[in-house]
């Protein structure tokens, strides 16, 4: 696993600095800055009113008897999402929104549904049956 998230720890932020020396020289350092700020507010306000959202369906699958399954992958996306939102950058912050909007995460939670699948039909993961 380290050997995975080694080069995205060295890559990511790489390429960060390029995209922050580039937005400098085309767009200016001020707007490059304000971009960073405006970014970073934007982010917090989705990240937070989709995680309300997301809870209160939580709540009421729960009160209603029912297993929140889809409601518990939208809140790790959104979780991913604001954390990635709050790392400076631009890439970073593109991955977060695509997190943070309901249509836009819909393929990382089909993947996410898919990684579940496999790791439970390989034995790496299980649920447990109330009785």
């Amino acid at each position: 696993m380290f050997r995975k998230l080694l080069p995205i720890f060295i890559l990511i932020p790489a390429i960060e600095v390029g995209l922050f020396i580039l937005a400098g020289q085309y767009i200016g350092i001020p707007a490059t800055i304000a971009g960073i700020f405006i970014t970073g507010i934007l982010g917090a306000y989705l990240a937070k009113r989709e995680g309300v959202q997301t809870l209160q369906r939580v709540k009421v699958q729960f009160e209603s008897g029912q297993m929140p399954g889809e409601a518990v992958l939208d809140g790790a996306c959104i979780l991913v999402g604001g954390a990635l939102l709050l790392a400076p950058g631009f890439l970073t912050d593109i991955l977060g929104f695509f997190l943070l909007i309901p249509p836009l995460r819909k393929p990382v939670k089909l993947w996410m549904k898919a990684k579940l699948f496999q790791k439970m039909q390989s034995g790496q993961f299980y649920f447990i049956k109330r009785r």
